[in-house]
């Protein structure tokens, strides 16, 4: 039998009461943090979770800006390169592509038998450091032989706007550069940070100025008769647009991957940089534009 002294008595009570005091004060600490929980509510209240090109965030949604209504499952895999595929009801989806001076010389005839069906062609740009803006170097070639083929064809202009002054000039000098070309789909806005040159003259532009930007290039097209649209990255779309002023126009989105996962509605949809087409030597951009299948009226009884 063990034997105990009255030390020993006296400090296993001293640690009992201690661990008493410990106990009590944690708690009141978790009291104390369910009611303040209580008071809060859900810290993402109001909020949704979407992938912003790098991290799955938390964001608060503009109002008045649609939602998009895309989901995985309007979507399958198909062929040896395994791209995406639409299978929903809600809109009708065509295949197309986007190409510049950086695809070099293309057969236009195989790109339109492969299924293209369309195709956006750089027209211009405005240089990032000087500013001057200047004809893509293959945009006749490319517009030429991309209506011969049969494709629908519309243009971007890759912007270095910073005011919207300038915007509107190179919505202008897209105007002028197309006027003989039978152009039916958008004109397209194309701004772009240039992240690794710190010379870059768009360097220091903050989102409400780019905003205007696109803004202004896009009424000049409207008044123009031409349908403006702007083309963005995902962390574009969330972190510089001010979408909420920007409604009015298409939107155009680069979301790389197996479907349209932008929060946001759009028109456009950027899913590869990667593509292989007959017709085009190199890689090309793959695009798909959706567009919405009439509702159906109720037949009468």
């Amino acid at each position: 039998m063990q034997k105990y002294s009255a030390y020993g008595i006296m400090q296993s009570t001293m640690n009992n009461t201690y661990r008493n005091r410990i106990f009590r004060a944690a708690l009141v600490l978790a009291l104390v943090l369910c009611l303040l929980m209580s008071a809060c509510g859900d810290p993402h209240k109001g909020q949704v979770q979407i992938f912003d090109g790098s991290a799955q965030v938390w964001i608060t949604p503009e109002k008045g800006v649609p939602v998009s209504t895309f989901s995985a499952s309007d979507f399958k895999l198909e062929g040896e390169a395994q791209e995406p595929v639409y299978i929903g009801t809600d809109f009708t989806a065509s295949k197309g592509i986007d190409v510049s001076y950086y695809q070099q010389d293309i057969d236009w005839m195989k790109v339109a038998a492969s299924g293209v069906e369309f195709a956006f062609i750089r027209c211009g740009y405005r240089g990032y450091t000087a500013g001057t803006m200047s004809e893509d170097e293959k945009f006749k070639d490319n517009i030429a032989g991309a209506l011969k083929a049969g494709l629908q064809v519309g243009v971007y202009f890759f912007s270095q706007a910073v005011t919207a002054g300038e915007a509107a000039e190179e919505a202008q000098y897209v105007i002028d550069m197309i006027k003989d070309y039978n152009v039916t789909l958008p004109l397209v806005f194309d701004w772009e940070h240039i992240d690794s040159e710190a010379s870059a003259r768009t360097a220091q532009v903050d989102g409400e100025t780019v905003t205007a930007c696109a803004a202004a290039f896009c009424e000049k097209a409207k008044a123009a008769g031409y349908e403006p649209c702007i083309y963005f990255y995902r962390n574009t779309g969330y972190y510089v647009y001010d979408l909420t002023k920007l409604t009015d126009y298409t939107f155009w989105v680069s979301t790389p991957g197996n479907y349209p996962d932008f929060y946001y509605a759009h028109t456009i949809w950027q899913y590869s940089f990667e593509g292989q087409v007959p017709g085009i030597a190199g890689n090309t951009d793959l695009d798909m534009i959706f567009t919405p299948v009439p509702s159906q009226s109720p037949q009468p009884s």
